[in-house]
Parts: structure tokens; sequence; C-alpha cells
């Protein structure tokens, strides 16, 4: 049909209308909240490139997940700021780290939040890279025993969901068995599949400490060239035992997280990253845009492109528009 007998608009009218016929529809169920956790007592420090988030003690990310809860966002993702860092990252794996003092206490205060730890190494490591550094190199298969021995410390402090990010190849599958063995088996994974070597982490590196001290992370992330490769990687993160996969970032890969979902139609999470959160920000604060029509047109096409999870630092922002 055409016009004059087909009129598109006629759906468009009201907002009640155009509420009936909607295809895409974002919940706060959809939403992961990233937090950034350090040792101390009541620090809560703003992050001056993520303007409303901050470095938290752990008690006041106790307080901070209390909001989240009322809020209706039912789960976080948490980073860690350590006291020290060493060449072996073993904050990251000791019963005392700061993940682990962190879980423990938002398990018995704030018992109804999903608790997702990210394991990843370049938090607690001096050199900033994701795993042991040999000669100036990331050696693979050396820093999937690490991986598992830091996921298995997550599991017995009480994380619901354990999400490796360092994108080594192998991985899913050394953390697997490190917590099937473990007894652990019921423990869920949440794979960055296709995390890119992306300009879009500033921020993120700004509020985690976590800059590299030397070369880049190139040789171990991917290409933001490749499409064809990251469904490889999320293939072979699935065959390794993943529950959920992710792609990061989000909205300069819409088209990654198509493809990983209606080939897979596996739980599929995007991270809306800290620079993409930083650009919005700052182009709302210079009053160049309106920042929440934006910020939920954005998180609406993370949805429409097939994320069923979204990691994203507007999380509180866009739940009370909802």
């Amino acid at each position: 049909m055409s016009f004059p007998i087909t009129r598109m608009r006629r759906l468009r009218k009201t907002e009640t209308l155009r509420r009936m016929v909607r295809e895409t529809v974002l919940s706060v169920d959809d939403f992961i909240f990233p937090l950034f956790v350090q040792h101390g007592e009541g620090v809560k420090k703003e992050i001056p490139s993520m303007p409303g988030n901050y470095r938290f003690s752990v008690d006041e990310l106790v307080k901070e997940c209390r909001e989240v809860v009322k809020l209706g966002i039912p789960a976080v993702i948490l980073f860690g700021i350590p006291a020290h860092k060493d060449e072996l990252g073993s904050e990251g794996i000791a019963d005392d780290g700061i993940i682990q003092i962190a879980v423990r206490a938002l398990k018995k205060k704030v018992p109804n939040l999903t608790v997702i730890t990210d394991v990843c190494f370049c938090e607690y490591t001096g050199h900033g890279h994701c795993g042991h550094v040999i000669g100036n190199d990331v050696d693979n298969d050396s820093t999937l025993e690490w991986l598992g021995k830091m996921a298995v410390s997550h599991a017995r402090a009480g994380a619901d969901i354990v999400a490796p990010s360092d994108m080594m190849d192998g991985r899913v599958a050394a953390i697997r068995s490190a917590l099937d063995k473990n007894g652990f088996s019921h423990l869920p994974i949440l794979a960055y599949a296709a995390k890119f070597a992306s300009a879009f982490y500033g921020p993120f590196r700004d509020a985690a400490d976590s800059a590299p001290a030397f070369g880049d992370r190139r040789s171990y992330q991917m290409d933001p060239a490749n499409g064809d490769e990251a469904i490889r990687e999320v293939e072979l993160d699935i065959l390794e035992g993943a529950d959920m996969v992710m792609v990061k970032p989000a909205l300069p890969y819409l088209d990654i997280i198509r493809r990983v979902k209606e080939k897979f139609r596996v739980p599929t999470a995007a991270y809306n990253v800290s620079g993409e959160f930083a650009m919005i920000k700052a182009a709302g604060q210079k009053g160049w845009i309106d920042e929440e029509r934006v910020m939920l047109e954005a998180l609406t096409s993370i949805k429409r492109a097939g994320a069923d999870l979204i990691l994203t630092y507007f999380a509180k922002d866009a739940a009370r528009l909802l």
C-alpha cells in the first residue's frame, strides 16, 4: 500500500499511541551499574571525568547499593582499587582484597542485590596489564591460572556472577574448571567475549588507576575494525562455558551486538563505557544537547540492537526517569 491509504503518521499522533506500538521498551531491569571501591572509611570521591560517579570505601558502597536497590536496579559490577600493587597482582586474589571485602559486606547488608565481579588483573598490577607479564608481553597461559584463582576468591566471598574481562585465550574454560573444582559449579560466568582495544576507556582508567605503564592492550584486546573475529571470540567463549556474553564498548559496536544476538541467542550484555558516558555528560553540561533525552536514546539503541543487559554509568539517572 502507498499514500494516501497508508499514512505512517497515524500511529505517532499521541504519546499514548506511540507507547502502545513501541517496539523497544527500556526497563530498569536491563541495567547493571558499575561501581568503584577502595580501602578506607567514609570515602566518596567523585571521578572528575565521570560526573556523578565515585570511588567508594566499603561503608559508602553499602549506602550506594541500598539506593541502587530502591531504584529497582538489579545488579552492580565491582571494580577494585587496591591498597598496594605488585607485579603479581596479589591483592586481586587475597581474602582481604578490596573486592573480596566489598562482596562480603554487600551480600550481608544488601542481600537482594546481584553482585558481579570483574575478573582481571589490570587494577592490581604495577604495570597495569591484564595478566602475567614476561618481558614486555602478557603471557597468556600462565595468566589463566591467575584468573582461575581470582574467580574462586570472588566466589568464596559470595559473588553471584564472575565476569572475566582480560581477553586471554582459553580463560573461560580455565575459570569454569577452577570454579567447578572448588564447589562453585552453580556460579555463572559473564564473559567479556568481544572486548575491543577502544579509545573510549580513558575515564575508566582514571577511575580505576589502571592505565598500562608501557605499551597498550592491542595484542590481547580486539582490533576495532574486525567484526567476523568478534563472532569467533563469542563462539569460543560459549563453547568454553560462558553463560552470558558481553560486547564492549556498546555504541560504536551496535552492529556486533546485533550479530551476536541473532547468531547465538544467548543472554547478551553490552557495556556503555566511560567514554560514551563522559561525552554525553560533557555535552549536556555545556548545554549542547538535551542530556536526558540523548541518554535514553543511546540506551534504547543498545537494547534495540539486541542487548539483554546494559552495563552503564547512567543506570541511576535512567532508573529515576523510567
